[in-house]
């Protein structure tokens, strides 16, 4: 479905954005591939990579998701887009957080809106596990963004374009993961640890693009996509990466949870579990006339998915499969 489409991803020089475009070209054939972005030496470098001469459906723009303008002009004859740009570090939100609220939530508005008044197919936002339950304001920004693109589906009124959300956990080898993070401290021989009984849910960068894009075949708007992946311990991961090295506790960082959840409670009321994935729908009356729920089933009262009860545990070998070659 995307070969002769024009697509757009924000925040398309991220660790995401250049994984996914990597898998967009090599099955594809877009008529356009726009990476929109602010940082013009990321746009450089990535284009070092994958450059117009090698791939002519590529197209790199300058921008920001805060500017509505330029969105408006970059959205031009887009068939689809992948919104992947976000203020996601948690103590520079914490420390800026007008700054996260801006790029996040009025980020989404922007591009809620101009993918209405463009005619955009189809938009796909990518959350994150800490927009459950949040307890800090880089999660409480993700949760209010994926409402928005939810109810984004309500405000379309009779056009066609549809918005859905994709929330995953902790990305292998994304720019600030822990796993670099524990490879570099290994010349050191001692692995700073928060809490010895934190887990997390793990996926890599080639399995979320994947799932972002089987998403947009599968959505019919209004829904949060969420994989069946495994989680782990953070002991367990310390030991799969660096099994000669030390561990020391540090304390639980602010902002931080002991362990992730992407479906809480209260939302199981409200969603169905596929072999793959889990999908959270949402309270509008159009969406149960869209929607297909064959090869569904609705998930038991008081059902979380976190990654502590996670039956799917992700073991050493696991970890370092997923780990090469970072």
């Amino acid at each position: 479905m995307l070969n002769d489409k024009n697509i757009l991803i924000t925040g398309g020089t991220g660790s995401f954005g250049k994984k996914c475009t990597e898998i967009i070209l090599k099955r594809y054939k877009p008529r356009r591939l726009i990476i929109f972005s602010r940082d013009e030496l990321k746009q450089f470098e990535m284009a070092q990579v994958f450059s117009d001469r090698d791939y002519p459906s590529i197209r790199y723009f300058i921008g920001d998701v805060r500017d509505r303008d330029r969105l408006f002009r970059a959205f031009n004859g887009i068939d689809y887009v992948i919104h992947a740009a976000a203020m996601k570090q948690v103590p520079a939100s914490e420390y800026n957080p007008f700054e996260a609220v801006k790029t996040n939530i009025l980020g989404a508005q922007n591009i809620i809106e101009t993918a209405i008044e463009q005619g955009v197919k189809k938009v796909i936002a990518l959350s994150t596990d800490k927009a459950a339950n949040p307890v800090n304001l880089y999660g409480s920004t993700k949760l209010c963004s994926d409402k928005l693109f939810v109810a984004g589906n309500s405000y379309v009124g009779h056009d066609k374009t549809m918005f859905s959300v994709v929330r995953y956990g902790n990305v292998v080898g994304s720019r600030g993961s822990v796993i670099p993070f524990f490879l570099k401290k290994k010349e050191e021989g001692v692995l700073p640890i928060t809490d010895p009984r934190m887990t997390r849910f793990w996926i890599t960068l080639e399995q979320g693009s994947n799932f972002v894009l089987k998403c947009f075949k599968r959505m019919v708007g209004g829904e949060i996509f969420v994989p069946k992946i495994p989680s782990m311990s953070i002991m367990d991961l310390a030991k799969a990466i660096c099994p000669e090295c030390k561990t020391e506790t540090i304390g639980i960082r602010p902002g931080e949870k002991l362990h992730e959840v992407m479906v809480p409670v209260d939302d199981a009321r409200n969603t169905v579990e596929f072999d793959d994935c889990y999908v959270i729908k949402p309270m509008f009356n159009y969406f149960g006339r869209r929607f297909c729920g064959d090869g569904c089933k609705p998930v038991p009262d008081g059902f979380e998915y976190n990654s502590e009860s996670n039956p799917w545990k992700a073991s050493a070998e696991d970890i370092r499969v997923m780990a090469e070659g970072l």
